[in-house]
Parts: structure tokens; sequence; C-alpha cells
């Protein structure tokens, strides 16, 4: 039986990440040198979310600058790594009857790439991205999480990337980092005592969990890989966080690791 791979939800945070040396990137390097190399990456990035349920299919997608306002050198960043059209099949067959388009347009968005080029630096792993139908509830996205479980038994790594916490509007951009705030602390707090818990139901309704989570999810779209990752837990597995901290006061840049 091939080695069951881990699942892990990656907070990406600021992009300018993929070209800095940080605890964060020096964390996701680690993840890398630590779990069993994969076969092959399933990314759920926050950044393709779009009102439709679509995975990549090319065989080498581009490597996508989407943002603005950001210094030259991280525009050339590229992260050439090859894709799987059988595993875009296979996600198309594991979700099935759900429509699922095959998309030769879109690439790897800096949700993925960010946090893959400290990760897998060599580029060589390939990737397939899986979009977030933005018209759905976090219920649809969590089950579709429980679908996809059987390709950690097929030697493919899921990856979740956003963050849990996620209010740019709050954010200090530029500014001297200030402490967390107080609400973002509380929510990340319960959250993880949930996911150690394994009571991922309330996760699921977090518009039910109060003011804290609202301010920390003002919108769901880097909140929603985490609960891909969360469903794919198989019974008794252990749930780590490898990497912590709060950046710029409101995005939490923890990851959770299911297994491993």
């Amino acid at each position: 039986m091939p080695e069951l791979m881990p699942a892990i939800f990656l907070g990406h945070g600021n992009p300018m990440n993929a070209i800095s040396t940080n605890s964060y990137t020096e964390s996701w390097r680690r993840i890398g040198a630590q779990i069993t190399k994969p076969k092959a990456i399933l990314a759920i990035s926050a950044h393709w979310y779009v009102p439709e349920t679509s995975v990549t299919i090319s065989s080498m997608p581009k490597t996508i600058h989407d943002f603005g306002g950001f210094p030259p050198e991280l525009y050339r960043v590229q992260y050439p790594a090859p894709g799987d059209p059988q595993l875009a099949r296979r996600v198309q067959q594991l979700l099935a009857p759900l429509p699922v388009n095959l998309d030769d347009s879109w690439g790897l968005d800096h949700g993925t790439w960010s946090v893959l080029v400290h990760v897998y630096p060599k580029a060589e792993i390939p990737v397939v991205q899986l979009s977030i139908n933005e018209t759905e509830p976090a219920s649809f996205h969590f089950e579709l999480g429980k679908k996809l479980a059987p390709l950690r038994n097929e030697g493919v790594l899921v990856v979740g990337s956003g963050n849990l916490v996620h209010n740019l509007h709050t954010y200090a951009w530029g500014r001297h980092l200030p402490e967390p705030y107080d609400w973002a602390v509380k929510f990340e707090s319960e959250a993880r005592q949930m996911m150690l818990a394994g009571d991922f139901e309330p996760l699921v309704r977090y518009e039910r969990l109060g003011p804290e989570a609202k301010l920390s999810i003002p919108t769901p779209d880097h909140y929603l890989p985490l609960l891909y990752v969360l469903a794919t837990r198989q019974p008794g597995e252990s749930i780590t966080f490898p990497v912590e901290g709060i950046d710029g006061g409101s995005i939490s840049m923890l990851s959770v690791c299911v297994g491993g």
C-alpha cells in the first residue's frame, strides 16, 4: 500500500514572501524537506475564485502574477512546474457527478507558487490547481474535500493556500508591524482548538461563530482552502501547526497539517 500523504493548508500572506527569507519561508522549506516527496500536488488556492468548478489540464501551466503594485523582481519569478493531465482527470472522476471543467487557460497563481517556490524550489513536482466555486456555500467545499481524500493514498499532496484570518482593510501595509488584533488572536485560537478536537462542523458554519469570525473572514476566498484540507482527515489522524504567526496585525500565517 502506498504511504498516506499528509494534507496541508499553508497561510501564504503577502506575495513578497515569494522572494523573501523570513521565519515563514524557512518553515515552508522545512515542510518540503520533512514530508514524503509527493508524486504530484493538487493545489486549492484562494486566488482562483470563480463561478464554476474547474481543474487545470495544461501539461506546462504558466506562472500567473495576479497582483499589482509590487517590485519588478516579483514579476520576474517563474515557477515552471509541469502539470499533470492524468491527475486533472482523476479529480474530475472523484468529483463526479459534479461538472468539472478541464481548463487550459489558467495556470499557477501566486497562492500556489509563492509558497511552493520555497516548499519545492526545484519545481520538479507536477502541480494541478482546482478552482473554488464562489457561488457555493462552505458546506459544498467541505464535501468536495471529502471526495478528494482518496488522492492522499495515491501519492498526491493536497495543498490548500489562503489564510485563516485575512482582513486586508486592517492590514499594516508598509507601516510598523502592530501587535495582532485581539479579534484575530481570539478567532485563530478558537479555530485551532476546534481543529485539534476534530470538531469541524462549527468551522464549516463559520458565519455563526460571532464577531471575531466576521472580522477574520470578511470574504470566504482565503478561508475555504482550509476546509478542503480538513475534510481529507482520516479517523485518528493528528493535526499539527508547522507555521505560526500573525502578519501585519490581521493576516494569520498559520499552517495546518493533517497527518504526516
